[in-house]
C-alpha cells in the first residue's frame, strides 16, 4: 500500500487502518491536537478498532489501573472481594490531556504495553506549547505520531473503517513475509534521521506488514515500506538526512573496470527485482524527506528550549505534603501531628487480613486495624518562583544600569500573572545594600518603588549578596522557590564591615557566594560592563551559576537573557 498523496489527513486514515489491523503490535497512536471538530473525527473512528475503548485520566491511581479490594462488598459479605482494574482485560486505552501525564503513570502504561497483554494506547496530546508534550517513555512505544494542530476543517473527511476488509487483513497478517535486508535498511535510515531508538525501525516494519496485509499481499513491498516510513520514522526525525556521496569508489589499477550496466530499455526498472536488489535505503530516504516539514530545525530548537525548562518555566519546585495541593497516592505512615488518615485506603489495606486477625485475636471485634495498615494522605503542589534581582547601583554609570534593571523587572513582572513569578529587588551602593522591593507581583507597587531607586558610591557586592541570601531564605520558608540574578559591571571594593578594602571585599563576596550555593539556590551573574570581568566569571563559578556578559544591554535583551537562563 502506498499513500496516494502527502496530506496529513491521508496519513491519519492510513494509520488508523494499520492500527485496526495490528493494534497490539503498533502500540497505539500519539495524536497531538487541541480539542475540536478535527480531533473529534479521529476519535469517532476509534470505535472501529477491534478492542473495547476505555477512557483514562492523567491522575488515575494504581487501584483503578491494576485493581483493588472492593471494600463495600468485602465488609458486607465478610469475605475478600477483589475488583478488577482497567488493565485486567485487553482494551484501547484513550488518554486525554496526555501532556499532563506524570512519570509514574507513564512508566506503568509503558510496562503494560511492553508486557504484550493486548493493550493499545491512544494518547490525546492537547499541549499548547512545544514543551508540553507526552513523556518520552510513551512516545517511544507508540508507532503512529500525528500532529493536527495546523490542519483546517476543510481538509478533513469522515473516516469509515471497512470492518470486513480489516478482518481479512488481520487473518492474513501472520503470514506476511519481509526480506531480511529490510530491518537493516530501516535501522540505518533511522540513524540518518537522528532517531536513536531501536523500537522505531521495528515499529516501522510492523506497520509495513499491516499495510501489506490490507493491500492483500503476501510480502512487504516498497510501497508498504515507503508509507510506513512516512507514518513512523519521519515524525520522529531530529535532523535533516544528508545525502551520501553518489560517486562510485575508485577502482584499484590492477582490477578490470566494472562491466557496463544494461540499458533501461533492456530491462524495466524494478521488474523481476527483489527488495535485496533495489537501493531500498535511498528510496525510503526520499520518502522520509518528502514528509519532513520545512521548518524542522526551528521546531526542534523550540522543543529543546522548552524541554530544558521542564515545560513549566514559570513554576517553582514540586513539594509534597499532607495538607493541600494535587492529591497523589497515599502511602504507609504514622498518625503524627498534621498527618491526615486516608480512611478508604486504610480499610483496603486491612481487609485481606481480617480472617487471620480474628482467629488470633482474643477480643470480639467486627474490624481489626493495626498501625501497619495506616495510609496517610499526600498532596503535591508547585511553589511560586521568586526572582531576586541584585543590582549594582554604584559609580557614575549607575543611572544607566538602574534604568535597564527597571525595564527588565517591569517586563518580567508583566508575565508574572501567567508564569506565577514574584520579583524582589536588592540594590547595593556606598557602604551597604538594602531591599528596595520585597517579593511582590504588584506591577503598580513595583513601578512606584523603581522610580525612586538611588545610585552612586562604592561597590559593596558582598552586602548585596548577603541581603539576597536573607531574602531567599525567608521566601523559601514561605513556600517559594528563589533564584538570584546578580547585575553588575565591576569588582567588589567595599567589605562587609564598610571598609574600602578591595582584597577583603573580594573574600567577603566569595564567602557569600559560597553560602548561596550551599543553600541550593539557583543563580546567575550578568556582567553589564564594557568588557568581561574575570573576577565576575570566578564569582559565577563559585555560585555554580551561568556567567552572561551583556555589554550595553537594554531592558529587552536583559529580560530575554534572564528568561533563557531560567529555562536552561
Amino acid at each position: 500500500m502506498s499513500l496516494p498523496d502527502n496530506s496529513v489527513w491521508t496519513r491519519v486514515e492510513v494509520g488508523l487502518n494499520a492500527l485496526a489491523v495490528d493494534p497490539v503490535g503498533l502500540g497505539g497512536l500519539w495524536l497531538r491536537a487541541r480539542s475540536g471538530p478535527v480531533r473529534d473525527r479521529v476519535t469517532e473512528a476509534l470505535g472501529g478498532l477491534p478492542l473495547p475503548l476505555k477512557r483514562l485520566h492523567p491522575s488515575i491511581g494504581d487501584d483503578q489501573l491494576f485493581g483493588s479490594i472492593d471494600l463495600t462488598a468485602t465488609l458486607s459479605s465478610g469475605k475478600l472481594v477483589e475488583r478488577a482494574g482497567i488493565l485486567a482485560q485487553p482494551a484501547v486505552l484513550v488518554l486525554p490531556m496526555a501532556e499532563r501525564t506524570q512519570p509514574g503513570l507513564a512508566a506503568r502504561l509503558a510496562g503494560a504495553l511492553d508486557q504484550g497483554t493486548g493493550h493499545c494506547l491512544i494518547a490525546l496530546d492537547e499541549g499548547a506549547e512545544p514543551g508540553e508534550t507526552l513523556p518520552e517513555a510513551l512516545t517511544d512505544r507508540l508507532a503512529l505520531h500525528v500532529d493536527l494542530d495546523a490542519l483546517p476543517w476543510g481538509e478533513t473527511d469522515r473516516i469509515v473503517l471497512d470492518q470486513a476488509a480489516l478482518a481479512e487483513a488481520r487473518d492474513r497478517l501472520p503470514g506476511i513475509r519481509a526480506s531480511g535486508k529490510v530491518l537493516e535498511d530501516l535501522t540505518l535510515l533511522a540513524v540518518r534521521l537522528g532517531v536513536h531508538s531501536l523500537r522505531a525501525p521495528m515499529l516501522t516494519l510492523r506497520t509495513a506488514r499491516a499495510l501489506a496485509a490490507i493491500a492483500g499481499s503476501d510480502e512487504v513491498g516498497v510501497d508498504d515500506l515507503k508509507a510506513a516510513v512516512e507514518l513512523v520514522l519521519a515524525p520522529r526525525a531530529t535532523q535533516f538526512p544528508e545525502a551520501e556521496d553518489d560517486q562510485p569508489p575508485e577502482q584499484p589499477p590492477d582490477q578490470p573496470p566494472p562491466e557496463p550496466e544494461p540499458e533501461k530499455g533492456e530491462q524495466d526498472e524494478g521488474e523481476g527485482q527483489s527488495l535485496d536488489d533495489l537501493p531500498l535505503q535511498d528510496i525510503l530516504l526520499e520518502a522520509a524527506r518528502a514528509t519532513l516539514p520545512a521548518d524542522l530545525l526551528a521546531m526542534l530548537a523550540a522543543k529543546r528550549a522548552n524541554r530544558g525548562g521542564g515545560g513549566n518555566s514559570g513554576a517553582g519546585a514540586k513539594r509534597k505534603g499532607n495538607r493541600r495541593g494535587r492529591p497523589i497516592p497515599s502511602r504507609r505512615g504514622r498518625l503524627e501531628t498534621g498527618a491526615r488518615l486516608d480512611v478508604i485506603s486504610t480499610l483496603r489495606a486491612a481487609a485481606p487480613w481480617q480472617t487471620i486477625r480474628k482467629q488470633e485475636s482474643r477480643f470480639e471485634r467486627s474490624l481489626h486495624i493495626r498501625s501497619d495498615d495506616f495510609r496517610i494522605k499526600r498532596f503535591e503542589e508547585k511553589s511560586d518562583r521568586l526572582l531576586i534581582f541584585v543590582v549594582d547601583a554604584s559609580g557614575s554609570a549607575a543611572m544607566t544600569r538602574l534604568a535597564e534593571a527597571k525595564g527588565a523587572v517591569e517586563l518580567l513582572l508583566a508575565e508574572a500573572y501567567a508564569r506565577r513569578d514574584h520579583v524582589a529587588l536588592v540594590a547595593f551602593r556606598g557602604e551597604g545594600a538594602e531591599l528596595l522591593l520585597p517579593p511582590t507581583r504588584s506591577l503598580v507597587q513595583t513601578k512606584r518603588r523603581l522610580a525612586a531607586l538611588p545610585g552612586g558610591g562604592g561597590t559593596p557586592l558582598a552586602a548585596g549578596l548577603k541581603v539576597a541570601l536573607e531574602v531567599a531564605i525567608q521566601s523559601k520558608g514561605r513556600g517559594m522557590t528563589p533564584t538570584v540574578a546578580l547585575l553588575t559591571d565591576g569588582r567588589a571594593n567595599i567589605a562587609l564591615d564598610g571598609s574600602a578594602n578591595r582584597t577583603l571585599a573580594g573574600e567577603d563576596a566569595e564567602r557569600m557566594a559560597t553560602a548561596i550555593r550551599l543553600q541550593g539556590f539557583p543563580s546567575m551573574v550578568i556582567d553589564m560592563g564594557q568588557r568581561p570581568e574575570r573576577s565576575l566569571k570566578a564569582l559565577a563559578d563559585t555560585l555554580g551559576a551561568p556567567y552572561i556578559p551583556l555589554p550595553r544591554a537594554d531592558a529587552n535583551r536583559l529580560s530575554s537573557a534572564v528568561s533563557a537562563a531560567l529555562d536552561a
